[in-house]
């Protein structure tokens, strides 16, 4: 790999990592509030890899003579730089860069689901607050699948009391093969995302395939479960409705 290719494919890198950042397929990978540091490194690759091409392409350019750089004269066999015949070529692992390119333009993969939720323990992180807020005053009070996890809890569902709550989450399959409602939670990125987990009775939803994502309406629970990766403690959720949605742009919490 000559240097003209390594600088197409960091132009490609970068004008990959920009699409990413102005659309919403950056949040499969990283938290909502990286984007600005996404698109600037994303710039950076574009114009490392435009000034690398303009430094290689300026002696063809009309007025000027001589050959790209590393593409000038070779030296006679014997003196220094003679390779034996051979020009000097990058390694070409470099062309392994084309596979993060290929993967964000062609096949990106969807937001961590049911799989990680099957292969990590649940968590929730911190041990809870020492009072927590109120409940919104809309009814079901709409709340996140941690927020819930963590009040019923380290507040055994004291600040939840009565109230109906309204989370959104998708299916996975529980250790007792019923279905549980899950949601990623990301300190970074994907690759630190852990799931928190919530068990569900009641009109629980049934027949729906993993990755389903739903919304539940239900009240709290105090049904306490196991987690056989970690074995953590699993809050549970007792449904009153719930109906199927499309994956939000979110994915995280």
């Amino acid at each position: 790999m000559n240097r003209q290719a390594q600088a197409v494919v960091l132009l490609l890198l970068g004008g990959a990592v920009v699409r990413a950042s102005v659309t919403d397929l950056y949040l499969r990978y990283v938290k909502e509030g990286l984007r600005p540091f996404l698109v600037a490194a994303g710039i950076a690759l574009i114009a490392a890899a435009v000034m690398t091409l303009w430094y290689e392409l300026r002696p063809l350019l009309p007025g000027r003579g001589g050959t790209p750089s590393g593409q000038g004269d070779h030296a006679e066999p014997g003196e220094p730089g003679d390779h034996g015949g051979h020009g000097h070529h990058e390694p070409r692992v470099g062309w392994l860069l084309l596979l993060p390119v290929l993967g964000l333009l062609l096949v990106a993969p969807p937001a961590l689901g049911s799989y990680a939720v099957s292969q990590a323990g649940t968590t929730i992180p911190g041990d809870g607050l020492p009072d927590y807020p109120a409940l919104p005053d809309e009814d079901p009070a709409r709340i996140t699948v941690l927020d819930y996890a963590s009040r019923a809890l380290f507040d055994a569902g004291a600040s939840l009391g009565d109230r109906r709550v309204h989370l959104t989450g998708f299916i996975a399959t529980g250790p007792d093969k019923r279905p549980i409602l899950a949601r990623m939670v990301l300190s970074c990125c994907a690759a630190d995302g852990r799931p928190v987990k919530l068990g569900l009775t009641g009109q629980a939803p049934v027949g729906l395939p993993d990755d389903t994502w739903v919304e539940v309406v239900g009240r709290y629970s105090d049904r306490v479960g196991r987690d056989p990766v970690n074995d953590a403690e699993i809050p549970y959720l007792d449904v009153e409705t719930w109906r199927e949605v499309p994956a939000p742009k979110r994915p995280y919490e």
